[in-house]
């Protein structure tokens, strides 16, 4: 596996944007983020982060999430971990 991984904090530094914003653009389906097995923390793939850098420098148009259907109710999803 040569695929590099990094934590949320080492992306939002790259990417001069905050944690926060991160946690949106995986909700809003703009970049997704990969679990961590152990401890279930967002990572992600070096290769994403630069490829929107990349993007980002030749001046692309951004990335446009879907847009939610209004009339269709957000449902939310619990999971209830055992103790």
């Amino acid at each position: 596996m040569d695929d590099k991984l990094i934590s949320i904090k080492k992306a939002s530094e790259l990417l001069g944007v905050t944690k926060l914003t991160l946690r949106n653009w995986d909700r809003d389906g703009k970049l997704g983020a990969l679990r961590h097995p152990i401890n279930n923390y967002r990572v992600y793939k070096l290769e994403d982060i630069e490829k929107i850098i990349s993007t980002m420098k030749s001046g692309a148009k951004p990335i446009r999430a879907s847009r939610r259907d209004k009339n269709k109710p957000m449902t939310l999803k619990v999971i209830h971990l055992k103790d």
